[in-house]
């Protein structure tokens, strides 16, 4: 099943500068071969259920690896069976509106 999330993790204990954290977890993403939009405040991610939350898995052992104690994360999930849309195809959609 296709799935689109919108990811935001975030590492506990390692002070206030966390762009090291989450470069790994784009690269993390990214090796997955996963659709990605890093955005201020989190990244969208595209493909099938079972290869996005592995690499959201994958991302955890990551940053614990890289020294964060605790990681507290805030997943949004949304997936459809009426029809194929992508992350493009529903910002276009709403651009179209304005």
């Amino acid at each position: 099943m296709k799935v689109m999330i919108d990811l935001c993790i975030v590492p506990l204990g390692v002070g206030v500068s966390l762009s090291p954290y989450i470069a790994a977890c784009e690269k993390v993403l990214s090796a997955a071969g996963l659709k990605t939009a890093l955005h201020a405040y989190g990244t969208n991610v595209e493909g099938e259920w079972d290869e996005v939350f592995a690499a959201v898995k994958r991302c955890h052992e990551v940053v614990h690896e890289l020294g964060a104690p605790r990681i507290t994360t805030t997943i949004k999930v949304g997936t459809r069976t009426d029809r194929a849309q992508s992350m493009e195809e529903k910002i276009r959609s709403v651009q179209a509106k304005l």
